[in-house]
């Protein structure tokens, strides 16, 4: 059985990205850190989306190298896009979140090329079901939606600063509530014309990970605020 959650991941990168005319490539910083090399701006956003989820643990790109017979009979090698791995966090074992093999396509690709692609896309599911893993396609439908709009929106307040005592008195007042709207917050801690600074603060502890919500749902005054699990 593979290894997940909180175990270090045993696969790493089998192919090397090359530099191309025909789309954006290039090597983003997961988390500051670990440098994930991109073949298109579709597969760079689905990184920034992954990277929000504490409940992701790593994102290996070009994972590993699948076997697989064409439409033709010849043989070739499948490289899917992305292996995730995801926390264990207090899951039970039989529950624990399976990682997931992922290929990144535009949905105008996939569907035009859907009965060319499906042989290794078969090839993919077998592999990732014979590891313990899924197999997902993933298009802009599943990339650039809610969730990955609020993320660019709330990239502009990471680099902001604030007192971390004053940081520190709205977790903990978080934390003791269990979770509270962004309004209610507002209103304890920024009365006045202090308002608009505490926008920027609530959005800066959201945008750190220092404070989580549904990130699915726009964000506004009733947005519901409470402490990260790591889930």
């Amino acid at each position: 059985m593979n290894i997940n959650s909180s175990d270090k991941p045993v696969h790493s990168q089998v192919r090397r990205i090359r530099t191309t005319r025909r789309s954006l490539s290039g090597v983003y910083a997961f988390r500051g850190e670990t440098p994930i090399q991109f073949e298109s701006s579709l597969e760079r956003d689905f990184v920034i989306r992954k990277e929000f989820s504490l409940a992701v643990l790593e994102v290996i790109p070009q994972p590993c190298q699948i076997p697989f017979i064409g439409e033709n009979g010849r043989a070739f090698t499948y490289t899917p896009d992305f292996l995730v791995y995801y926390r264990l966090g207090d899951k039970a074992y039989p529950d624990f979140p399976r990682p997931v093999l992922i290929e990144v396509k535009p949905e105008a690709e996939w569907r035009k090329n859907w009965r060319k692609w499906l042989p290794k896309w078969k090839a993919a599911y077998r592999y990732a079901k014979e590891q313990g893993w899924a197999f997902h396609i993933h298009d802009e439908t599943r990339i650039r939606d809610q969730a990955f709009e609020n993320i660019k929106f709330l990239e502009r307040y990471k680099r902001m600063q604030f007192p971390a005592e004053e940081s520190r008195w709205i977790v903990d007042n978080v934390q003791q509530m269990g979770s509270a709207p962004l309004h209610f917050l507002l209103a304890r801690h920024f009365m006045g014309k202090y308002r608009a600074e505490g926008i920027s603060h609530l959005w800066y502890l959201l945008a750190t990970r220092q404070l989580d919500c549904d990130i699915t749902r726009p964000l506004n005054d009733t947005t519901e605020l409470w402490i990260p699990t790591n889930e």
